[in-house]
């Protein structure tokens, strides 16, 4: 690492600690040339994910817009934020696990949709609604019965 005081590139670690809930790691160095301290951190480089929408277009992946689809899909339901947060998680880091550059908006809701059913069936449902955007009553009775036969193991 160059020394930001003289340029020199002899430079050694006196301390290392964990920070940010172990993401990085802060380093202490030492110039062997000047022997001026500075701090370095060193932590894992994110890709950033693009999410292709519907329209075509993209934008940025946010958590917080998983987060609160399965929030409102739950809401007075007996789902702890725990398991929210859970399959949050896992599907973010299946995401990540892909080393893909874009998803479309449509594989994340398939994914959101998988998490639902094992969870709770009426937020699984309720979710659905919004995400095929159901138009009328025969679409309901068609997931639902959908979601029995995939019970069954009918499917």
């Amino acid at each position: 690492m160059k020394c930001p005081f003289c340029e020199n590139q002899d430079t050694k670690v006196i301390d290392s600690r964990p920070t940010d809930e172990g993401q990085a790691i802060r380093r202490r160095r030492e110039c062997e040339n000047c022997n001026k301290r500075f701090t370095t951190y060193e932590k894992v480089e994110e890709i950033v994910l693009i999410v292709i929408k519907k329209d075509g277009s993209r934008e940025a992946f946010d958590r917080n817009k998983i987060i609160n689809g399965v929030i409102r899909a739950c809401e007075k339901r007996p789902v702890p934020i725990a398991e929210i947060e859970r399959i949050v998680n896992d599907i973010e880091r299946g995401l990540n696990n892909m080393m893909e550059k874009e998803v479309e908006t449509k594989f994340i809701g398939e994914l959101i949709m998988d998490q639902l059913k094992n969870l709770d069936e009426v937020a699984y449902v309720r979710f659905a609604s919004v995400y095929r955007q159901f138009t009328d009553a025969n679409t309901f009775i068609a997931e639902i019965e959908k979601f029995l036969k995939h019970e069954k193991g009918e499917i």
